[in-house]
Protein backbone atom coordinates (compact mmCIF):
# COMPACT_ATOMS: atom_id res chain seq x y z
CA UNK A 1 0.00 0.00 0.00
CA UNK A 2 1.13 3.77 -0.37
CA UNK A 3 1.86 5.73 2.26
CA UNK A 4 1.13 9.19 2.00
CA UNK A 5 3.77 12.41 3.45
CA UNK A 6 1.53 12.93 6.35
CA UNK A 7 4.36 10.16 7.40
CA UNK A 8 7.22 12.30 7.09
CA UNK A 9 7.29 14.83 10.03
CA UNK A 10 9.11 18.18 8.02
CA UNK A 11 9.04 20.12 10.93
CA UNK A 12 10.96 17.70 12.51
CA UNK A 13 13.71 17.25 9.94
CA UNK A 14 14.17 20.50 9.76
CA UNK A 15 14.92 21.17 13.47
CA UNK A 16 17.90 18.99 12.71
CA UNK A 17 18.80 20.20 10.09
CA UNK A 18 19.15 23.72 11.25
CA UNK A 19 22.95 22.68 13.24
CA UNK A 20 23.90 20.73 9.78
CA UNK A 21 22.87 22.88 6.71
CA UNK A 22 22.61 19.69 5.13
CA UNK A 23 19.43 20.05 3.10
CA UNK A 24 19.25 22.55 0.40
CA UNK A 25 15.48 22.42 -0.28
CA UNK A 26 12.74 20.61 0.45
CA UNK A 27 9.55 18.36 -1.13
CA UNK A 28 7.32 18.41 1.10
CA UNK A 29 4.66 17.16 -1.09
CA UNK A 30 6.74 13.88 -1.32
CA UNK A 31 5.06 10.46 -1.36
CA UNK A 32 5.83 6.75 -1.39
CA UNK A 33 4.98 4.51 -3.69
CA UNK A 34 5.10 0.67 -4.00
CA UNK A 35 7.84 -1.04 -4.81
CA UNK A 36 11.47 -2.57 -3.13
CA UNK A 37 11.82 1.19 -1.09
CA UNK A 38 8.30 1.87 -0.23
CA UNK A 39 8.86 3.64 2.95
CA UNK A 40 12.00 4.71 2.32
CA UNK A 41 12.95 8.62 2.05
CA UNK A 42 15.85 9.65 -0.11
CA UNK A 43 17.56 13.13 -0.36
CA UNK A 44 19.49 13.85 -3.84
CA UNK A 45 23.08 15.95 -4.19
CA UNK A 46 22.39 19.21 -5.76
CA UNK A 47 24.03 17.98 -9.13
CA UNK A 48 21.45 15.44 -9.88
CA UNK A 49 17.69 16.36 -11.68
CA UNK A 50 14.76 16.47 -9.47
CA UNK A 51 12.02 17.94 -11.27
CA UNK A 52 10.51 21.31 -10.14
CA UNK A 53 13.57 21.67 -7.61
CA UNK A 54 16.54 23.90 -7.96
CA UNK A 55 19.17 22.19 -9.58
CA UNK A 56 22.46 24.10 -8.83
CA UNK A 57 25.11 22.34 -8.48
CA UNK A 58 26.92 24.15 -5.63
CA UNK A 59 27.28 27.01 -8.07
CA UNK A 60 25.63 30.32 -6.36
CA UNK A 61 24.74 31.96 -10.02
CA UNK A 62 22.77 28.65 -10.66
CA UNK A 63 20.97 28.88 -7.31
CA UNK A 64 17.31 29.46 -9.47
CA UNK A 65 17.67 26.84 -11.93
CA UNK A 66 14.95 24.92 -11.71
CA UNK A 67 15.55 21.27 -13.12
CA UNK A 68 12.88 20.37 -16.17
CA UNK A 69 12.49 16.72 -15.29
CA UNK A 70 14.30 13.74 -13.15
CA UNK A 71 17.39 12.23 -13.65
CA UNK A 72 17.11 8.94 -15.02
CA UNK A 73 18.75 7.57 -11.40
CA UNK A 74 16.11 9.83 -9.51
CA UNK A 75 13.20 8.61 -11.47
CA UNK A 76 14.41 4.95 -11.00
CA UNK A 77 13.94 5.52 -7.34
CA UNK A 78 10.21 7.10 -7.40
CA UNK A 79 9.59 3.91 -9.70
CA UNK A 80 10.66 1.79 -6.54
CA UNK A 81 8.42 3.90 -4.36
CA UNK A 82 11.21 5.82 -2.55
CA UNK A 83 10.01 9.83 -1.34
CA UNK A 84 12.52 12.02 -2.95
CA UNK A 85 12.49 14.75 0.03
CA UNK A 86 14.81 16.91 -0.39
CA UNK A 87 17.99 17.90 -2.27
CA UNK A 88 21.48 18.19 -0.23
CA UNK A 89 24.30 20.55 -0.18
CA UNK A 90 27.42 19.99 -1.70
CA UNK A 91 31.14 21.53 -2.80
CA UNK A 92 31.31 23.64 -5.05
CA UNK A 93 31.09 22.39 -8.57
CA UNK A 94 31.73 19.19 -6.98
CA UNK A 95 35.07 19.79 -7.02
CA UNK A 96 36.71 19.04 -3.35
CA UNK A 97 36.34 17.12 -0.53
CA UNK A 98 35.19 19.25 2.35
CA UNK A 99 31.95 21.01 1.75
CA UNK A 100 32.61 24.37 2.96
CA UNK A 101 30.85 26.16 -0.06
CA UNK A 102 30.83 29.69 -0.86
CA UNK A 103 27.47 30.27 -2.09
CA UNK A 104 25.88 28.31 0.54
CA UNK A 105 28.00 27.72 4.03
CA UNK A 106 29.53 24.50 5.20
CA UNK A 107 27.78 21.68 5.87
CA UNK A 108 28.63 19.84 9.19
CA UNK A 109 29.56 16.88 10.30
CA UNK A 110 27.05 15.46 12.54
CA UNK A 111 29.87 13.56 14.70
CA UNK A 112 31.59 16.30 14.85
CA UNK A 113 29.72 20.05 14.37
CA UNK A 114 32.60 22.50 13.38
CA UNK A 115 34.11 19.71 11.37
CA UNK A 116 33.75 18.53 7.37
CA UNK A 117 31.79 15.66 6.95
CA UNK A 118 33.80 15.32 3.52
CA UNK A 119 33.06 15.94 -0.02
CA UNK A 120 32.00 16.49 -2.39
CA UNK A 121 28.76 15.13 -0.93
CA UNK A 122 29.03 16.23 2.57
CA UNK A 123 25.21 17.46 2.59
CA UNK A 124 24.31 13.55 1.79
CA UNK A 125 26.42 11.71 3.73
CA UNK A 126 25.53 14.14 6.77
CA UNK A 127 21.74 14.26 5.98
CA UNK A 128 22.41 9.88 5.97
CA UNK A 129 24.05 10.32 9.58
CA UNK A 130 21.89 12.49 10.91
CA UNK A 131 18.79 10.70 10.12
CA UNK A 132 16.65 13.63 7.91
CA UNK A 133 16.93 11.31 5.38
CA UNK A 134 16.96 7.24 5.08
CA UNK A 135 19.70 7.33 1.92
CA UNK A 136 21.04 9.64 -0.21
CA UNK A 137 22.39 10.10 -3.83
CA UNK A 138 25.37 11.38 -4.14
CA UNK A 139 28.14 11.56 -7.09
CA UNK A 140 31.61 10.20 -6.75
CA UNK A 141 34.51 11.01 -9.38
CA UNK A 142 37.34 10.85 -7.65
CA UNK A 143 35.86 9.60 -4.07
CA UNK A 144 33.06 11.85 -3.60
CA UNK A 145 30.80 9.54 -2.48
CA UNK A 146 33.25 7.41 -0.41
CA UNK A 147 35.15 10.17 1.38
CA UNK A 148 31.86 11.84 3.15
CA UNK A 149 30.94 7.87 3.63
CA UNK A 150 33.56 7.80 5.68
CA UNK A 151 33.96 10.96 7.78
CA UNK A 152 30.14 10.60 8.74
CA UNK A 153 30.32 6.92 9.88
CA UNK A 154 27.51 5.39 7.20
CA UNK A 155 28.17 3.24 4.28
CA UNK A 156 28.51 4.28 0.69
CA UNK A 157 28.50 2.80 -2.46
CA UNK A 158 30.21 4.03 -5.82
CA UNK A 159 29.04 1.68 -9.39
CA UNK A 160 30.85 0.71 -12.06
CA UNK A 161 31.17 3.81 -14.40
CA UNK A 162 29.48 2.35 -17.14
CA UNK A 163 26.88 0.40 -14.76
CA UNK A 164 24.94 3.88 -13.96
CA UNK A 165 23.42 6.30 -15.98
CA UNK A 166 24.61 9.63 -16.03
CA UNK A 167 21.64 11.45 -17.48
CA UNK A 168 20.27 14.58 -15.22
CA UNK A 169 23.62 14.99 -13.98
CA UNK A 170 26.12 18.03 -13.91
CA UNK A 171 29.20 16.46 -14.48
CA UNK A 172 32.62 17.24 -13.45
CA UNK A 173 34.14 14.50 -15.80
CA UNK A 174 31.99 12.48 -17.48
CA UNK A 175 35.17 10.13 -17.60
CA UNK A 176 34.91 9.46 -14.13
CA UNK A 177 31.62 10.39 -12.74
CA UNK A 178 29.58 8.11 -11.14
CA UNK A 179 26.41 8.83 -9.05
CA UNK A 180 26.24 6.36 -5.92
CA UNK A 181 24.42 5.99 -2.85
CA UNK A 182 24.91 6.82 0.88
CA UNK A 183 23.04 4.39 3.45
CA UNK A 184 23.20 3.98 7.49
CA UNK A 185 23.20 0.12 6.90
CA UNK A 186 24.55 -2.00 3.94
CA UNK A 187 20.48 -4.18 3.47
CA UNK A 188 19.37 -0.47 2.39
CA UNK A 189 22.44 0.56 0.69
CA UNK A 190 22.22 -2.51 -1.75
CA UNK A 191 19.00 -2.56 -2.23
CA UNK A 192 19.17 1.23 -3.47
CA UNK A 193 22.16 0.45 -5.98
CA UNK A 194 20.63 -2.59 -7.41
CA UNK A 195 17.55 0.11 -8.27
CA UNK A 196 19.71 2.90 -9.70
CA UNK A 197 22.77 0.67 -11.34
CA UNK A 198 23.31 -2.39 -13.46
CA UNK A 199 24.32 -5.07 -10.81
CA UNK A 200 26.40 -8.57 -11.41
CA UNK A 201 25.77 -11.48 -9.93
CA UNK A 202 29.12 -12.59 -9.51
CA UNK A 203 31.23 -13.71 -6.61
CA UNK A 204 33.85 -12.63 -5.17
CA UNK A 205 37.04 -15.51 -4.53
CA UNK A 206 40.34 -14.62 -3.39
CA UNK A 207 42.17 -13.07 -0.34
CA UNK A 208 42.74 -9.80 -1.73
CA UNK A 209 45.30 -6.76 -2.71
CA UNK A 210 46.57 -4.09 -0.87
CA UNK A 211 49.07 -1.52 -1.87
CA UNK A 212 52.46 -1.16 -0.90
CA UNK A 213 55.29 1.68 -1.16
CA UNK A 214 52.09 4.19 -2.19
CA UNK A 215 53.54 6.83 -0.76
CA UNK A 216 50.89 8.22 1.14
CA UNK A 217 50.88 9.80 4.83
CA UNK A 218 48.22 8.01 6.62
CA UNK A 219 47.23 9.04 9.98
CA UNK A 220 48.64 6.42 12.79
CA UNK A 221 44.53 5.91 13.91
CA UNK A 222 43.70 5.19 10.32
CA UNK A 223 46.35 2.78 9.69
CA UNK A 224 45.55 0.67 12.78
CA UNK A 225 41.82 0.40 12.24
CA UNK A 226 42.67 -0.63 8.23
CA UNK A 227 45.03 -3.46 10.26
CA UNK A 228 42.05 -4.47 12.22
CA UNK A 229 39.52 -4.44 9.31
CA UNK A 230 42.25 -6.38 6.80
CA UNK A 231 42.63 -9.05 9.40
CA UNK A 232 39.17 -9.40 9.80
CA UNK A 233 38.85 -10.78 6.59
CA UNK A 234 40.91 -13.59 7.60
CA UNK A 235 44.24 -13.77 5.63
CA UNK A 236 46.62 -10.83 4.44
CA UNK A 237 45.59 -9.10 1.22
CA UNK A 238 48.93 -9.70 -0.69
CA UNK A 239 50.90 -6.14 -1.28
CA UNK A 240 51.12 -4.96 -4.53
CA UNK A 241 52.76 -1.76 -6.46
CA UNK A 242 51.43 0.81 -8.80
CA UNK A 243 54.29 2.08 -11.18
CA UNK A 244 53.47 6.28 -9.86
CA UNK A 245 52.72 6.99 -6.71
CA UNK A 246 49.33 8.01 -5.28
CA UNK A 247 49.79 11.68 -5.29
CA UNK A 248 50.99 11.47 -8.96
CA UNK A 249 47.91 9.17 -9.87
CA UNK A 250 45.40 11.52 -7.87
CA UNK A 251 47.38 14.88 -9.46
CA UNK A 252 46.74 13.28 -12.98
CA UNK A 253 43.07 12.49 -12.22
CA UNK A 254 43.10 16.05 -11.01
CA UNK A 255 43.90 17.38 -14.00
CA UNK A 256 41.69 15.78 -15.84
CA UNK A 257 38.87 16.90 -14.04
CA UNK A 258 39.92 20.58 -13.97
CA UNK A 259 39.59 20.16 -17.84
CA UNK A 260 36.62 18.93 -18.33
CA UNK A 261 35.17 21.67 -15.65
CA UNK A 262 36.53 24.66 -17.30
CA UNK A 263 35.14 23.31 -20.65
CA UNK A 264 31.70 23.24 -19.80
CA UNK A 265 31.32 25.54 -16.76
CA UNK A 266 33.31 28.09 -19.29
CA UNK A 267 30.57 31.35 -19.36
CA UNK A 268 29.79 30.51 -15.53
CA UNK A 269 29.83 33.17 -12.47
CA UNK A 270 32.41 30.18 -10.13
CA UNK A 271 33.98 31.18 -6.55
CA UNK A 272 37.66 32.42 -7.09
CA UNK A 273 38.45 29.62 -5.08
CA UNK A 274 37.02 27.08 -7.97
CA UNK A 275 37.81 29.07 -10.60
CA UNK A 276 41.99 28.88 -9.41
CA UNK A 277 41.30 25.21 -9.17
CA UNK A 278 39.66 24.26 -13.04
CA UNK A 279 42.14 26.77 -14.40
CA UNK A 280 44.91 24.19 -13.76
CA UNK A 281 43.65 22.03 -16.70
CA UNK A 282 43.36 24.53 -19.97
CA UNK A 283 47.69 25.76 -18.19
CA UNK A 284 48.50 22.19 -18.63
CA UNK A 285 51.27 21.64 -21.40
CA UNK A 286 50.28 19.32 -23.93
CA UNK A 287 53.44 17.33 -23.59
CA UNK A 288 52.20 16.89 -19.82
CA UNK A 289 48.59 15.88 -20.18
CA UNK A 290 49.77 13.49 -22.50
CA UNK A 291 51.70 12.14 -19.28
CA UNK A 292 48.76 12.89 -17.22
CA UNK A 293 46.35 10.81 -19.51
CA UNK A 294 49.15 7.58 -19.76
CA UNK A 295 49.54 8.00 -16.13
CA UNK A 296 45.88 6.88 -15.85
CA UNK A 297 45.40 4.19 -18.28
CA UNK A 298 48.65 2.63 -16.89
CA UNK A 299 46.78 2.83 -13.64
CA UNK A 300 43.08 1.82 -14.78
CA UNK A 301 45.16 -1.17 -16.39
CA UNK A 302 47.36 -2.14 -13.23
CA UNK A 303 43.92 -1.81 -10.80
CA UNK A 304 41.86 -3.92 -12.89
CA UNK A 305 44.15 -6.43 -13.16
CA UNK A 306 44.78 -6.25 -9.54
CA UNK A 307 41.42 -7.03 -8.63
CA UNK A 308 41.34 -10.09 -11.49
CA UNK A 309 44.15 -11.76 -10.14
CA UNK A 310 43.10 -11.29 -6.41
CA UNK A 311 39.86 -10.93 -5.74
CA UNK A 312 39.29 -7.54 -4.63
CA UNK A 313 41.29 -4.51 -3.51
CA UNK A 314 40.82 -3.22 0.11
CA UNK A 315 42.35 0.33 1.25
CA UNK A 316 41.56 3.21 3.79
CA UNK A 317 39.08 5.11 2.25
CA UNK A 318 40.76 8.28 3.45
CA UNK A 319 44.05 8.85 5.05
CA UNK A 320 43.21 11.72 7.60
CA UNK A 321 40.76 11.77 10.15
CA UNK A 322 38.05 14.05 9.98
CA UNK A 323 39.27 17.92 10.18
CA UNK A 324 37.68 21.14 11.20
CA UNK A 325 36.31 23.56 9.00
CA UNK A 326 38.82 25.97 10.39
CA UNK A 327 41.65 24.06 8.87
CA UNK A 328 42.81 24.25 5.05
CA UNK A 329 41.47 20.95 3.51
CA UNK A 330 44.13 17.99 3.50
CA UNK A 331 45.23 17.71 -0.29
CA UNK A 332 45.90 13.43 -0.16
CA UNK A 333 41.98 12.87 0.74
CA UNK A 334 41.30 11.35 -2.79
CA UNK A 335 44.93 9.34 -2.89
CA UNK A 336 43.06 5.84 -2.19
CA UNK A 337 39.35 6.64 -3.58
CA UNK A 338 40.57 7.84 -6.98
CA UNK A 339 41.93 4.52 -7.92
CA UNK A 340 38.54 2.35 -8.30
CA UNK A 341 37.07 6.02 -10.20
CA UNK A 342 40.16 5.73 -12.42
CA UNK A 343 39.77 1.62 -13.16
CA UNK A 344 35.83 2.42 -13.57
CA UNK A 345 35.20 -0.46 -10.94
CA UNK A 346 32.80 -0.80 -8.05
CA UNK A 347 33.65 0.26 -4.21
CA UNK A 348 32.04 0.20 -1.09
CA UNK A 349 33.22 2.34 2.02
CA UNK A 350 32.09 1.28 5.16
CA UNK A 351 32.61 2.47 9.07
CA UNK A 352 35.58 0.54 10.18
CA UNK A 353 36.48 1.90 13.59
CA UNK A 354 37.27 5.26 15.90
CA UNK A 355 40.01 7.36 16.73
CA UNK A 356 40.67 7.87 20.34
CA UNK A 357 38.86 10.82 19.88
CA UNK A 358 35.63 9.40 18.89
CA UNK A 359 36.09 10.52 14.83
CA UNK A 360 35.23 7.97 12.86
CA UNK A 361 37.25 6.28 10.26
CA UNK A 362 36.30 3.91 6.92
CA UNK A 363 37.61 1.45 4.95
CA UNK A 364 36.48 0.30 1.12
CA UNK A 365 36.97 -2.38 -0.86
CA UNK A 366 37.18 -2.54 -5.16
CA UNK A 367 35.67 -5.14 -6.39
CA UNK A 368 34.87 -6.19 -10.37
CA UNK A 369 32.39 -5.20 -12.75
CA UNK A 370 29.87 -7.58 -12.99
CA UNK A 371 30.44 -8.72 -9.01
CA UNK A 372 28.60 -6.52 -7.27
CA UNK A 373 27.02 -9.12 -5.18
CA UNK A 374 29.86 -10.96 -4.78
CA UNK A 375 31.10 -6.80 -2.97
CA UNK A 376 28.56 -6.14 -1.02
CA UNK A 377 28.84 -10.49 0.37
CA UNK A 378 32.09 -9.50 1.34
CA UNK A 379 31.47 -6.06 2.90
CA UNK A 380 28.56 -7.92 5.03
CA UNK A 381 31.27 -10.47 6.04
CA UNK A 382 34.38 -7.91 6.92
CA UNK A 383 31.12 -5.33 8.76
CA UNK A 384 30.11 -8.08 10.86
CA UNK A 385 33.47 -8.26 12.22
CA UNK A 386 33.93 -4.58 12.46
CA UNK A 387 30.60 -3.48 14.21
CA UNK A 388 32.16 -0.15 13.65
CA UNK A 389 28.93 1.72 12.85
CA UNK A 390 27.44 3.90 15.48
CA UNK A 391 24.72 7.03 15.12
CA UNK A 392 26.12 10.47 16.18
CA UNK A 393 25.81 10.94 20.13
CA UNK A 394 23.89 13.17 21.60
CA UNK A 395 26.30 15.92 22.46
CA UNK A 396 28.32 15.40 19.28
CA UNK A 397 26.14 18.63 17.65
Amino acid sequence: MSKGPARIDFAALRAVNRALNAVSDWDEDAAFGPGVLAGTTFGVKANIAVKGMPFHAGIGALATRIAARDAATVAALRRAGAAVIATLHMEEGALGAKSDNPHFGPVQNPHRIGHSPGGSSGGSAAAVAAGIVDAALGTDTMGSVRIPASHCAVYGFKPATSCVSQDGLEPADLSLDAIGVLARDLDLLERSARVISRFGEGAISGTGATLAGHGVEVDPEVAGVFADACAALGAAPAEARLAHSQGRIRFAGFISVAKAMAQHLAGVAISPRLSRLIAYGPRRKAEDWAEDQAILAATAAAVRALVASHGFLILPTVPNLPFPHSEAEPPGQADFTCLANIAGLPAISLPAGWSADGLPIGVQIVGGEGHEAGLFALARRLDAHLRAYRPPQSGDA
